[in-house]
């Protein structure tokens, strides 16, 4: 399994989409608490991450 997230993810975006990862997740925890406005946030701050890695 290591090695396959390795040869898809490159050694420079792994850290990055980590963090995307864990902006999408805070996403769904706040939208279980039904917090709209930290859900659109943490979204926003996933995209925004998207875009600057990819």
């Amino acid at each position: 399994m290591k090695e396959f997230i390795m040869k898809t993810i490159s050694s420079e975006k792994f850290f990055p989409t980590l963090l995307i990862l864990f902006d999408v997740g805070a996403a769904i925890v706040y939208a279980k608490h039904r917090d709209w406005r930290k859900v659109i946030y943490w979204l926003a701050a996933a995209v925004l991450n998207a875009a600057v890695t990819f």
